[in-house]
């Protein structure tokens, strides 16, 4: 009883504070998912349960205020983030366009029924349409589970809410500059400086910070809390400037873009601080700010309410059906273009505090609390629109999603990536990961090899750090790892029976930074293994972190293209430069550009690539160019007796050592046909 007594409501103790928000976040979508209802809506409901105009649990004290403005700033970091830039390069026009048209319609729906609907003057109007036409990506969570974050749809979205959020921010300053007497030229003058100034150090300062830092440091802990810095500082800036922190949040996330690939430990870390914690608190303090009685108290508050949700949700809609017409996109693309712009928060608010806090001369609001109770309203059903609306759509788009039969796409991957070298680790793991197909799932096995002639326990200690290593930085990007630790008679035999005892498809070695190109290691090792596999085989030396890689440049023999592995290695090139955000330059004879070219137009990065096509193909000239020092080199070299092998090929290494300028490349082996139990003239009794 004495415990009871010491209990009342609202709760204030921060240790029970952080249990309610913790459960609600735990057993929300467990409840809900059952109802088949979005788990955002049930963030949302269960703030409206809980605050002051519910159950009066909780109050929205500064912890909501702080961790809400991390989470809204991450929904703006992460839709940055996780864009297909490329994509996004492709439907700017189109992103431009629903931009204007998202602004446009509500702006000028809003301004007519607040004036002839609502009795407002033109100036309330303006700014009452102007949060129509703002939107917060609320629904982009559900986007990220479906896997539909490059889809068209979403990225023409993401680039409208960039243009409507930005006209809407403006419209937002200037009305507060006319009531604070700063509207005049130099006010013009001075925001547009400040916007201009703070948009280009994101943009080309932030990069070169980013690619500094995450070359120097590689401990997973610096690098989230850098990112971090660098999201917030780019929202404090932005807001210093005198427009809304989440422009700032969401340029910095497109800046990182390239930095950070999607399936990235960094980025899984990411996305699961964000998911897990920010963004659900966000959401429950959006509901706890939404007064449902406003709905049942009648009079004017209920009729504001009414028509600013339908007006909110009939423009947006308005505005995804001109977008879809014009560009003659599906039914699922229009609906997906509807639902992420239709729910207010972020802006909407802004706007709405600023617009109640302006007392005009004849003493009333800007903004008068029946539309300050009605935004509120306005928030829930939106908000509940938009992700009943996209998560309906999403499904759709998932489904309707074109399914490539070839087995390069649908079958599991299972790489296997020998450790011999703990400095090397790092890069082939990431390396594999930007070549792993996500869709098709498919595990890592990482193998410690110890030749019987140095066996020791340092040697299998060092081993067992080394699969330590692989399986920390893999299990982060959520990739499944098997550890094998074996003896055997050297290393290229232990590779071998691995690679048939665990079904693998592909192979990434490393080369130790310090070794020379003519030792044993590269000689022998790559030539045995080659001998007694037909698999796709990297071999790949890095001095830069993968995730800085900026161009790759892929050098590639006559004839290549009649390869069995053809298809394969341009897959796995292709997703490496999507995933990193780089560009490819292949140069080749004039035959085999022509079905590199296909290639890459089957599997959408024609435009992100250069094709240069030679009269007469020499490996040792286009080896001798100067290469960027974030570039990387790579060379598809074949077996001996493969129909695009040359002699020239055995002299790759001696190449790469002469050419000081090239820091990082990939000597990639296609795959071929299963010749394991065939002789060839070059190895007439099989000997590895």
């Amino acid at each position: 009883m004495v415990f009871l007594s010491s209990f009342s409501l609202p709760v204030t103790d921060p240790t029970w504070i952080f249990l309610i928000v913790l459960i609600i976040i735990l057993f929300a979508p467990l409840l809900l998912g059952k109802l088949r209802i979005p788990h955002i809506i049930g963030m949302i409901l269960a703030g409206v349960l809980i605050g002051e105009f519910g159950f009066n649990i909780l109050e929205r004290d500064s912890s909501f205020e702080l961790f809400g403005r991390v989470g809204l700033f991450y929904i703006m970091f992460l839709a940055g983030l996780e864009m297909d830039l490329e994509d996004f390069r492709k439907n700017k026009v189109k992103g431009l366009v629903f931009g204007l048209f998202t602004f446009a319609v509500p702006m000028a729906l809003g301004i007519w029924t607040s004036m002839s609907l609502l009795d407002f003057s033109l100036v309330s109007s303006v700014l009452l349409s102007s949060m129509y036409a703002s939107h917060t990506l609320v629904a982009y969570p559900i986007v990220n589970r479906y896997g539909l974050a490059r889809q068209r749809s979403v990225n023409i979205t993401i680039g409208g809410t960039v243009i409507t959020v930005t006209l809407a921010l403006v419209i937002l300053a200037v009305i507060s500059g006319m009531y604070q007497g700063t509207a005049d030229g130099l006010f013009w003058l001075m925001l547009c400086l400040k916007v201009v100034l703070l948009c280009l150090v994101i943009i080309f300062v932030f990069p070169m910070i980013g690619k500094w830092f995450l070359r120097k440091y590689d401990d997973p802990v610096m690098q989230f809390v850098f990112v971090l810095v660098m999201v917030f500082l780019g929202g404090g800036l932005m807001s210093l400037a005198g427009m809304e922190g989440i422009l700032g949040a969401f340029l910095v996330g497109i800046v990182l873009n390239p930095l950070i690939p999607r399936v990235s430990p960094l980025m899984n870390r990411l996305e699961f601080v964000g998911n897990a914690l920010f963004i659900p608190y966000f959401l429950i303090g959006v509901g706890m700010i939404i007064d449902v009685r406003t709905l049942f108290t009648g009079g004017s508050a209920l009729k504001v309410a009414a028509v600013m949700t339908v007006v909110a949700t009939a423009s947006k809609w308005l505005a995804a059906f001109f977008t879809q017409k014009i560009y003659r996109m599906s039914r699922s693309e229009r609906g997906m273009m509807f639902g992420l712009s239709n729910a207010q928060a972020a802006a909407t608010l802004a706007a709405v505090l600023v617009g109640h806090g302006i007392i005009m001369e004849d003493g009333q609001r800007l903004l008068n609390d029946d539309v300050l109770n009605g935004t509120v309203v306005m928030i829930l059903f939106t908000c509940i629109i938009s992700s009943l609306a996209t998560d309906f759509f999403g499904r759709k788009l998932a489904v309707e999603q074109p399914a490539d039969t070839s087995p390069s796409e649908q079958d599991a991957e299972k790489i296997l990536i020998p450790v011999a070298n703990p400095d090397t680790i790092e890069n082939l793991v990431n390396l594999a990961l930007v070549i792993r197909n996500p869709r098709a799932g498919g595990d890592f096995v990482a193998l410690n090899v110890i030749s019987d002639a140095t066996a020791s326990p340092v040697n299998a200690e060092r081993g067992r750090r080394g699969l330590e290593k692989v399986a920390k930085i893999a299990t982060a990007a959520d990739v499944n790892v098997s550890m094998v630790s074996r003896y055997d008679m050297n290393i290229a035999s232990g590779i071998v029976h691995t690679i048939k005892e665990y079904s693998a498809t592909e192979v990434v070695l490393g080369l130790h930074r310090k070794s020379g190109f003519l030792d044993s290691y590269f000689g022998n090792l790559t030539n045995n293994l080659l001998k007694r596999t037909y698999l796709e085989v990297f071999v790949a030396r890095f001095e830069t972190p993968v995730n800085t890689v900026h161009d790759l440049v892929v050098l590639v023999p006559p004839r290549a293209e009649y390869e069995a592995g053809f298809k394969k290695w341009t897959t796995h090139i292709c997703r490496m430069a999507g995933q990193l955000g780089s560009k490819v330059r292949f140069v080749s004879e004039k035959e085999t550009i022509g079905h590199l070219r296909s290639a890459c137009h089957h599997w959408g990065t024609e435009s992100s690539s250069v094709f240069e096509a030679r009269e007469r193909f020499s490996l040792q000239e286009e080896m001798s160019l100067k290469m960027d020092a974030e570039d990387v080199l790579v060379v598809v070299s074949s077996r001996g007796g493969s129909v695009s092998y040359d002699p020239s090929l055995e002299r790759i290494p001696q190449c790469l050592d002469r050419n000081a300028s090239i820091a990082n490349f990939i000597i990639l082996y296609p795959e071929q046909v299963d010749m394991e139990d065939m002789v060839s003239f070059s190895d007439p009794i099989g000997i590895s």
